[in-house]
């Protein structure tokens, strides 16, 4: 079974990289990659090639912030998309204590956490590529370090699926691939219709839903709290959206250079892109930014939980920092700005044996 099969390829990657050592990480993780390994990774890392850039880029400097980092998956899925690639698609938390200044976001000398989603795609027992993002807004905002405008939805740290069976998800259920995928039809129908309608929720989705978005959004619950903390703002924006995809049903005229990979097992669905969607701020209301006429490209990658036949859960990270760059606003720059005059140094945490005497 191919599921199977990649989950036990990856199982040593998830070893090495649920605690990480300086000293070992390089040598532990050498046998995934190539020179030629392709990161796409979100703002403000860019693009690059090979290990020693992913180390050097991503992971020593996280590393060297919150040195008692770890890496807690909360969801994996395996298996080939519909055009016979091999991807491996994960979510959890980076986890640790925050001591020192990390992209210039002040440390908190607490416990942090910053979700992840990350996809691999897997060729001849090698990592080849890699899609992913780091929610960095949740940092900055645990860290009192928020350069943009208040979130619309709530805050908390992403939990896992409330059925306990991430880690463990197998099975074949096409219809729940299916089910996603006409989801997503549905909601293109409109503006070109204006009755909002027709994109028909409440055939899709789970009236007690959970719609897990990136900090600067914010998690909705059901869906008013869906409609009114997410959807809203993001289809006042920006109505012209479109998306790429190698699925018929999905395809936008225009968007065939946007692919997207999908993977479905058991009661879950995902999907990565890098980008898969274009769109255009023409109005006002989401996340404070001035309709500028901006086109911009969009890179979203998403996991679906169904129950009963209808979306109960769905954890969604969106490269909020690339889309501020495409629009001319660096984040990093504000907030070096609006932390100026605070304390930003290492923080030197005692074991506290002392105080204790």
């Amino acid at each position: 079974m191919i599921s199977r099969e990649l989950k036990n390829f990856f199982a040593n990657y998830q070893i090495a990289t649920q605690t990480f050592n300086k000293k070992t990480i390089e040598k532990s993780l050498s046998n995934y990659f190539t020179k030629e390994s392709l990161f796409n990774f979100c703002h403000p890392f860019g693009t690059f090639k090979g290990l020693n850039n992913f180390l050097s880029k991503c992971i020593l400097p996280l590393l060297d912030s919150i040195p008692d980092l770890e890496r807690r998956d909360m969801i994996i899925m395996a298996g080939k998309t519909p055009e016979g690639q091999k991807w491996i698609g994960t979510m959890g938390n980076y986890m640790g204590t925050f001591i020192k200044p990390y992209l210039d976001i002040p440390p908190t000398g607490n416990l942090i956490h910053m979700r992840y989603h990350e996809f691999f795609k897997i060729e001849e027992n090698k990592i080849t590529e890699v899609q992913s993002i780091w929610d960095l807004p949740e940092i900055m905002m645990q860290a009192n370090a928020w350069p943009m405008s208040p979130q619309l939805g709530a805050f908390l740290c992403t939990p896992a699926p409330m059925t306990g069976d991430g880690l463990s998800i197998n099975g074949e259920k096409k219809e729940n691939f299916d089910h996603v995928i006409d989801m997503l039809n549905d909601l293109s129908l409109h503006p070109k219709n204006p009755d909002p309608k027709i994109m028909n929720l409440e055939k899709y989705w789970h009236p007690n839903l959970n719609w897990y978005g990136p900090a600067g959004i914010g998690t909705g619950r059901g869906i008013a709290g869906f409609r009114h903390w997410h959807q809203i703002p993001f289809l006042r924006a920006m109505p012209d959206r479109k998306g790429g995809s190698s699925n018929e049903k999905l395809a936008t005229d225009g968007m065939e250079d946007l692919q997207t990979h999908w993977i479905h097992e058991g009661n879950y669905v995902c999907e990565t892109g890098w980008p898969n969607m274009r769109l255009t701020i023409t109005n006002d209301g989401w996340m404070g930014i001035a309709p500028s006429n901006q086109a911009l490209e969009m890179r979203s990658l998403d996991f679906w939980r169904l129950e009963n036949g209808l979306i109960r859960e769905n954890w969604v990270l969106i490269d909020l920092l690339d889309i501020y760059r495409q629009i001319g606003i660096n984040i990093f720059d504000r907030i070096k700005e609006f932390n100026k005059a605070r304390q930003t140094g290492h923080i030197n945490l005692s074991d506290g044996l002392d105080v204790l005497k």
